[in-house]
């Protein structure tokens, strides 16, 4: 059933929403903070006298925080279910707030004493964690809420919103890591073999000390006013009434869509949730697959790969200034994520995911047969920014639309909490092979690394291209019951 536009009460959506897409972007900040901060994160324990700081602790500590947002996903179901998406996203507001302190101050409250330590290694990377926790909260609960609040004809645009915010934040925290920067400069670090690196002579000494402080504790503004916010929007209406608190959830549902529409929903709701309880395949298998495959893909086209190293990688090209360079990339996915938004409910699901999968193979195969050839820099550069704003267009923003409304509301915790997880599980896996993968040398091609990794993420997009026009269904303008009833009729017809 479609929502009548006019009836909608578009303030107080709209306020809601823009509360639930902060969420967002702390998930896209507290994500891409470790871009500007690592090289003097790995400067300060590279100088500790009781233990050697390897280049794969580095690695390991960089992405902790991914260990937290697995947790984080996995328990989210539960929360949501449980909790509330409501309580589960203020919940997520303190975690980013803790470890945003946390990561700038590791030694508080246990550890006063200066300098690096192996104890003060450990405690980083707990607050790293706590603040991953949050991440993976957000990730699973932000665009479900804002699926379960939005009209159908809306639900796609609003979605996509938190994206944009996701994408916002990041460039947010680029721009902040190259105020903070200001005059001073990263510190020059070297590989001296067997996985072990130096700083070299003449590195400034603020950044190391400092600087990266600073870098993380920017985001406690974010995270305090989110954790303030949340506590004013209202709980999301399907949940209301999967818990029987028909009238609560009847006032929400009218003071968005108006009195009449509001009555109709809500049946709609409750035929839905009487069906079946808590069994996540009662819809049949189909459903489950392509929603942690949907997740699985987002990822292993290796757009994080790119996102959290841009730094170092544009300055492997040979850039001059890989702050601004990096900052520019966030402005530019900025812009393509704005074309999912304004698209999603015009064009679709599929073509936008279809369209940007063999955006980013063109993309991904330029880099591969352009990085490191001389005078070709400008060639690796416009392929690494199709690359990455046709994922802005199309993966970024459409995975996340779909995890959000292809699940029926019975289903929808569980299914959410299962798919984000995969996704995290895999940002994992990919930004943690991203480094040696590309780093790869062999006696006949010292550059085998560079076009062996980027193929093999344009060889993902290919498959993930194929994935979506043989299975993912078009989700436009269908309400979550009517999916509901959709996948209920499809498990009937497979009987």
């Amino acid at each position: 059933m479609q929502n009548n536009t006019a009836s909608i009460n578009k303030g107080y959506l709209y306020g809601i929403v823009s509360v639930a897409v902060l969420g967002g972007l702390l998930f896209g900040y507290d994500t891409a903070v470790i871009s500007g901060a690592e090289k003097g994160l790995q400067a300060y324990f590279l100088g500790a006298n009781g233990f050697q700081y390897s280049d794969f602790m580095h690695g390991l500590t960089c992405s902790s925080a991914l260990i937290g947002c697995v947790i984080g996903a996995l328990i989210s179901g539960w929360m949501a279910n449980g909790w509330g998406r409501k309580r589960t996203l203020f919940v997520a507001g303190l975690l980013f707030l803790v470890s945003a302190l946390g990561s700038a101050q590791p030694g508080f409250p246990f550890l006063m004493q200066h300098g690096p330590s192996m104890a003060l290694l450990v405690s980083f990377n707990i607050y790293r964690i706590i603040g991953g926790m949050g991440v993976g909260l957000a990730s699973a609960i932000c665009p479900m809420y804002i699926g379960e609040i939005a009209p159908a004809d809306k639900r796609g645009q609003l979605v996509s919103w938190n994206q944009f915010a996701i994408i916002f934040g990041q460039l947010v925290v680029y721009f902040v890591n190259f105020l903070i920067l200001g005059s001073h400069e990263n510190p020059l670090i070297e590989s001296v073999g067997k996985g072990l690196s130096q700083v070299l002579p003449g590195s400034d000494p603020w950044t190391i000390a400092v600087g990266w402080r600073y870098m993380f504790a920017s985001e406690a503004i974010v995270a305090a006013l989110f954790t303030v916010l949340v506590c004013f929007v209202p709980e999301s209406p399907r949940y209301l009434a999967i818990k029987g608190r028909d009238s609560r959830a009847l006032d929400v549902l009218t003071r968005i869509n108006g009195n009449a529409t509001a009555q109709s929903i809500l049946k709609d709701i409750k035929e839905t949730v009487s069906e079946r309880r808590e069994r996540l395949f009662a819809y049949g298998w189909l459903v489950v697959f392509i929603g942690v495959m949907l997740s699985v893909f987002q990822q292993v086209v290796g757009i994080n790969a790119v996102l959290y190293y841009a730094p170092r990688i544009f300055g492997d090209m040979g850039m001059t200034n890989p702050m601004f360079n990096t900052v520019m990339m966030g402005v530019v996915n900025i812009l393509f994520t704005l074309v999912a938004i304004f698209t999603v409910e015009r064009w679709g699901r599929k073509p936008l995911l279809i369209t940007g999968s063999l955006g980013m193979a063109v993309g991904a195969f330029g880099v591969a047969l352009t990085f490191g050839a001389e005078g070709l820099q400008l060639v690796t550069m416009l392929s690494i920014m199709l690359y990455s704003a046709s994922f802005m267009f199309s993966w970024g923003p459409i995975c996340w639309v779909l995890i959000s409304e292809i699940f029926p509301n019975t289903i929808r915790g569980a299914a959410v909490a299962i798919a984000v997880a995969a996704q995290w599980i895999f940002n994992f896996a990919v930004s943690s092979t991203f480094v040696p993968m590309f780093n790869i040398q062999t006696p006949s091609d010292p550059n085998f690394g560079h076009w062996f990794t980027y193929g093999l993420y344009g060889l993902m997009c290919i498959v993930a291209a194929v994935f979506v026009w043989r299975l993912v269904p078009e989700t436009k303008g269908k309400t979550l019951e009517e999916m509901s009833r959709m996948w209920k009729k499809a498990k009937n017809n497979r009987l």
